[in-house]
Order: structure tokens, then C-alpha cells, then sequence
């Protein structure tokens, strides 16, 4: 079945809706309007630009700059996570430990996938490490968001808790272990969400767009439950990874409770 092709004019039908939303806020005053329509002029500038990218980056088929679009694509995922924190790391750690996270897991999970599984000629193919990439970062920026901002914030919340435990003379391993694992559990929580749900409650992106394109539908099944499983994978290594190290960071070597590590409140 051939590729049913859009043109301008179908995108413009379909914002329709997003005009609708946009009225529905302010007719009971929610205050997203604005937030919506930037949000979405975001969007479509972001897409253009990543279609213009990678039209030019699949026909280099170099494995330097498909590294550096995948660097770049960490990067801006780090900024992301940072910004979604109510209370971070202070200094270069509120930006560094999501970022650094985030590399690790998905540059793992990506390359296992690309050199055990999927095996493109040759591996490092923008044509599939790109995608690939984008998805299981996409959902484990998200997860380190999510496990960042639980940790911080019921750090503080629950301080004297956790300091009672500590002059208890309980490790800061174990004056945390309660709240490593909320955030690890929040962090979790949307794959978890999302496999179960896959299937008979949603048909997910990826498979969706193989089926629409002709693809036989069992073959995009294969690639979606790969996909989860990749997506998975990442969410818990990097969700892991960082909520670890941001526990080290608001503690130190004399098993003290260092709040005055983190950033002011945001808003």
C-alpha cells in the first residue's frame, strides 16, 4: 500500500483543534492559551528543522556527525529535565546529573539495540539510530525528570525524618532508602503505564506510523514490543542512575543531610 502523502493544508485542519483547546482556556480561564499556541509554534519549528537535519544527516551516513546530532539531542534532553525540577541540584549538578544519566542509558541501550537487534549496514545508520534514539530518550528524559524532582522534593520535606534517622546513626544509605525509592517508583511508573496499556488502550506512535506506511502489521508489532522493551531499559538505567547520584550529592562522606546543595524554589 503506497504512503498516503500530506499536504500543508491537512497540518492546518488539524491545528483547528488546537484553536479549539486554546478557546476552551480562555472561556474557563485556565490560563494555558498562551502556553498552548508557544508550545505548539515550538513544535512545528522544531520538527521542521529536525526533518530538514535529518534529510541531510541520512544522506552522510557518517558515524562523527550522527554522533554529534545524538550529543546535541542529549544536551537539549538534559536542559529539559532540569527545567521540569521544582527544587534541583545547585550549580553545575542541577544540569549534570540528569545529563549525565541520561547519555549513559540511552547511548547504551541504543548502541545494544542497533549492534544485537536491529544489525543496519552499517550500525551507526542515522536512519535508525537517530529514531531509535529520540524514542528512548524522549521517555527517559522524562523518567529522570520525574525521579529528580520526587527525590528533592521530599528530601525536604520529610528533612527531619531523615535527619532523626541520621542522628540515629543510621547511614545516609539507609536515612534515604525510603526516598530513593519513591522516586525511583514515580520514575518507573509512566513505562509501566504505558506497557500495560499498549496494545489494548493505545496503539503507540511508532507502530502506528509503520502500519500507515505500509508496513505489515505483525512486523510493526515486533518493533514496538522492541521498542518498549529499549525504552524500558533506558528509563530504569538512567532513572537509577540519577536519583543515586543526587542522593550522594544531598548527603556527604559524615552521613549529613546537605539541603543548602539544592537551588532556591523555583516560582
Amino acid at each position: 500500500m503506497p504512503l498516503i502523502a500530506l499536504d500543508y493544508w491537512d497540518i492546518a485542519v488539524a491545528a483547528l483543534l488546537l484553536m479549539v483547546n486554546a478557546g476552551l482556556s480562555i472561556w474557563l480561564q485556565l490560563g494555558l492559551a498562551r502556553d498552548t499556541l508557544i508550545a505548539a509554534a515550538r513544535m512545528v519549528v522544531q520538527l521542521s528543522l529536525m526533518g530538514l537535519l535529518l534529510k541531510l544527516l541520512f544522506s552522510l551516513v557518517s558515524p562523527l556527525w550522527t554522533a554529534l546530532f545524538a550529543l546535541a539531542m542529549v544536551l537539549f534532553a538534559g536542559r529539559e529535565a532540569m527545567a521540569r525540577q521544582e527544587r534541583r541540584l545547585a550549580g553545575w549538578w542541577g544540569y549534570g546529573v540528569g545529563t549525565t544519566a541520561m547519555l549513559a542509558a540511552a547511548a547504551v541501550v541504543t548502541v545494544f539495540a542497533l549492534t544485537t537487534q536491529v544489525q543496519p549496514d552499517p550500525w551507526y545508520n542515522p536512519r535508525y539510530a537517530i529514531p531509535m534514539l529520540g524514542m528512548i530518550l524522549g521517555n527517559t528524559m522524562t523518567g529522570v525528570a520525574l525521579g529528580l524532582h520526587t527525590l528533592t522534593t521530599t528530601a525536604v520535606r520529610e528533612k527531619a525524618a531523615i535527619e532523626a534517622r541520621l542522628a540515629l546513626g543510621h547511614p545516609r544509605e539507609a536515612a534515604l532508602r525510603h526516598v530513593v525509592a519513591a522516586a525511583l517508583r514515580t520514575a518507573l511508573m509512566p513505562i509501566v503505564n504505558a506497557m500495560a496499556a499498549t496494545g489494548l488502550v493505545a496503539l503507540p506512535g511508532m507502530m502506528t506510523g509503520q502500519i500507515l506506511s505500509g508496513v505489515d502489521p505483525v512486523e510493526a508489532v515486533k518493533y514496538q514490543i522492541l521498542i518498549m522493551f529499549l525504552i524500558a531499559g533506558g528509563t530504569g538505567f538512567g532513572a537509577l542512575t540519577a536519583v543515586l547520584a543526587a542522593a550522594a550529592r544531598i548527603t556527604d562522606g559524615r552521613h549529613r543531610l546537605r539541603l543548602d546543595r539544592l537551588a532556591a524554589k523555583r516560582g
